[in-house]
């Protein structure tokens, strides 16, 4: 997730559109506070409502838990982890040396 100040939408507007293409959210700030938060436009957007497509996109990119984005998004964790499965979003996503250490564990 990027962040832009406000300054910065006139110079770099074309960097802001192309994160909404890629699915990407950012953050315009004001003085170094958050102002707005730009969440592209899609299908699952649409479907599912504002809150459960930022918060999906803020769990796929690793910047809140599970359990902070299935609260953000109003959602049970059960619930919210069946929206995730469909959109192609692992509930689950461990480093290889995470599975590693938690398969030698099981063992």
């Amino acid at each position: 997730m990027n962040t832009f100040s406000v300054r910065d939408l006139r110079e770099r507007s074309g960097d802001l559109v192309r994160q909404a293409e890629e699915g990407r959210l950012s953050i315009v700030a004001k003085h170094g506070h958050p102002l707005f938060v730009a969440v592209p436009l899609d299908e699952h957007l649409l479907s599912e409502g504002v809150a459960v497509a930022m918060a999906s996109r803020l769990f796929a990119e690793h910047s809140i838990s599970l359990g902070k984005a299935a609260k953000l998004a109003g959602l049970p964790v059960e619930r919210f982890i069946t929206v995730l499965g469909a959109m192609g979003i692992p509930a689950v996503d461990l480093a290889p040396v995470e599975l590693d250490h938690d398969l030698a564990a099981l063992a």
